[in-house]
């Protein structure tokens, strides 16, 4: 065997993976271990005549007075004369990340509230985050980018992306951190993203395996408790982390009649079936011909109709035996021996797993 080849053979036979096995960080998170959503009211200024009409947007109008108070300017004597286009109010949003500590910045996503009809280029004012508890956690301010396009003349206009949308990065300042002290923790729950009894207890077993003894325990399908006591909480969890296991996966297909969509599961079966497809299409052809009369003639112009209609009742199809398939790529190549589209392929699928031969739950979303 050439060396080229043999060499080529190696490189394929490393990167083929081991039984498909992943990392446990990769399938199951640590409780307590979340991000934290924040929420604020502000103000986005310096816009080119873009924000919101003062005359209609009340809260935008209320929100610039005040602030303008707090800066020591009095406008409320004068409330019903201002009439700026620059101003709008916005909802800001972010996820404050575990263990985020004072003085770490995050990004914030930024939308318009009232009738503004494009932020770019305006810069958002001083503005508190707050959790679900009522209590600021970050505060946010600078300049935006919508990464959107908005033009509009006379008679046309463009919009490209969502001009009233946009984020800041690095917009915010952690003011408050979560307090949570991991390496604290006697017994740690990991909860699995996708729920599996099979796949929970091959994670205990890995476990167990490497760290030795019994320190974690299967409790349901999403949760796999650990017992550190008496071990190093995060050096020992890290190790976890990298352990890696096969994930157990449900039979299930999933169809999305909408779009056509079809997705079906690795342990997807089926049972051999007999399948016969025919639709009834009718097809309608309008070609209109003008007829013209002779020249010098008194005749008129007009158009002569001309109607085709051809009816195809899929008399020329055939039953055809879909095998038992023992995987899923020879079930996939008996339903595309069929030789049908993915929305009829939809309906045979639903026409199986009514005759008990779909070994799988059918989601039809």
């Amino acid at each position: 065997m050439p060396l080229r080849l043999l060499c080529l053979l190696l490189g394929l036979l490393a990167s083929v993976p081991a039984a498909a096995q992943v990392r446990i960080k990769d399938i199951a998170d640590i409780e307590g271990i979340r991000d934290n959503q924040l929420v604020g009211y502000g103000l986005v200024v310096g816009l080119n005549g873009t924000g919101d009409k003062l005359n209609a947007a009340v809260f935008t109008r209320e929100s610039l007075v005040a602030m303008l108070e707090r800066l020591g300017v009095n406008t409320r004597d004068q409330i019903a004369q201002l009439d700026t286009k620059n101003v709008a109010a916005v909802m800001v949003t972010a996820n404050l990340p575990p263990f985020a500590r004072t003085g770490s910045r995050i990004d914030i996503a930024v939308s318009a509230l009232g009738d503004a009809s494009d932020l770019m280029g305006g810069t958002l004012l001083v503005t508190p985050l707050m959790a679900a508890d009522g209590e600021v956690y970050a505060v946010a301010q600078g300049a935006l980018t919508t990464a959107a396009i908005s033009a509009k003349g006379a008679a046309a206009s463009v919009t490209r992306g969502v001009p009233t949308s946009g984020r800041i990065a690095n917009g915010a300042i952690v003011e408050r951190e979560v307090k949570y002290a991991l390496g604290a923790q006697a017994q740690v729950h990991l909860a699995l993203r996708n729920p599996d009894l099979t796949t929970a207890e091959r994670i205990s077993t890995a476990i167990n395996r490497a760290v030795g003894g019994t320190p974690a325990q299967t409790l349901d399908p999403r949760t796999v408790a650990l017992d550190l006591r008496g071990d190093d909480v995060v050096a020992t969890l890290a190790r976890i982390e990298e352990l890696r296991v096969q994930p157990d996966t449900p039979a299930v297909v999933v169809v999305e009649e909408s779009s056509g969509t079809i997705v079906m599961g690795d342990n997807v079966r089926i049972s051999t079936v007999a399948v016969a497809q025919g639709n009834l299409t009718v097809r309608v052809t309008e070609t209109p011909q003008v007829s013209q009369p002779a020249p010098f003639s008194n005749g008129q112009t007009v158009v002569v109709p001309r109607t085709s209609v051809q009816v195809q009742d899929g008399a020329g199809n055939k039953m055809g035996v879909v095998p038992a398939a023992p995987t899923l790529r020879d079930l996939v190549a008996s339903l595309n021996a069929l030789g049908v589209g993915p929305r009829d392929m939809i309906s045979i699928l639903q026409s199986i797993k009514a005759a008990g031969a779909l070994q799988a739950d059918l989601e039809i979303r």
